[in-house]
């Protein structure tokens, strides 16, 4: 469970910085779509989210057998599969094409399985 909370730190603070700093290169990235301002200030507040995580899931890295940490661990679960779902709605039902929309529903995949591998080891 150590090893899946730093990496989650480390991805979900890094795509939250991306998304706090430069949200139009972030939806570009992802959708291969522009941002009106509205739309922007939402992928801040999101990236800000993220950064949350991150943060919660650095500070849980060495307190794994604690009922908080199962907690962080079935809402990194829910997280990871909603953003698939979302992102899969994205590439599919409304036909976006970005470059890292496809590495991102592989590496939302990835994580979902390792987060139901560690949840079903508990």
């Amino acid at each position: 469970m150590r090893s899946l909370l730093i990496a989650t730190a480390l991805i979900e603070t890094a795509a939250g910085l991306a998304l706090v700093v430069a949200p139009e290169v972030a939806g570009w990235l992802l959708l291969d779509a522009s941002l009106d301002a509205a739309a922007s200030v939402v992928a801040r507040v999101a990236g800000a989210a993220l950064i949350a995580l991150g943060s919660a899931c650095w500070i849980a890295r060495n307190d794994t057998a604690g009922r908080a940490a199962v907690g962080l661990l079935v809402g990194m679960l829910f997280y990871n599969l909603a953003v698939l779902a979302l992102l899969l709605y994205a590439a599919l039902g409304l036909g976006h094409t970005g470059y890292a929309l496809w590495p991102g529903v592989v590496l939302h995949t990835g994580m979902a399985a390792w987060c139901s591998a560690v949840a079903a080891r508990r």
